[in-house]
């Protein structure tokens, strides 16, 4: 009887054994899927981003060229933004004059009138 349970113990050991080996190639399938689907999304970013340095002579894009582009891009974003800010404070002044100049224009009109 303690032979039988021991052969028991193997066999369920021996299936789990199994299913520890079919559950680690799954892993692996997943983890080598991931890799290339954030590889394709590195190169994509890259090639949005920076066409000519995209696949450049087939090497593949790191994490730090694109966290670099990506950082590059939000400063030209913010300065962009700044630029904006500057350029309708601008033109908010400019018609601020062109409407006293007109009204100026408009009262020395009017007095011309007047005088003649």
């Amino acid at each position: 009887q303690a032979e039988e349970e021991l052969r028991e113990s193997c066999a369920r050991q021996a299936l789990q054994l199994q299913e520890v080996g079919r559950r680690e190639r799954l892993l692996r399938a997943d983890l080598r899927l991931a890799r290339q689907q954030l590889e394709s999304f590195k190169t994509q970013v890259m090639r949005v981003c920076s066409p000519a340095a995209a696949g450049a002579a087939g090497k593949a894009v790191t994490e730090q060229q694109v966290i670099e582009k990506v950082k590059q891009i939000a400063e030209e974003n913010q300065q962009s933004r700044e630029r904006e800010k500057h350029l309708q404070e601008e033109l908010s002044s400019w018609l601020s004059k062109e409407k006293e100049v007109s009204a100026n224009v408009e009262a020395f009109e009017k007095s011309l009138r007047e005088f003649q």
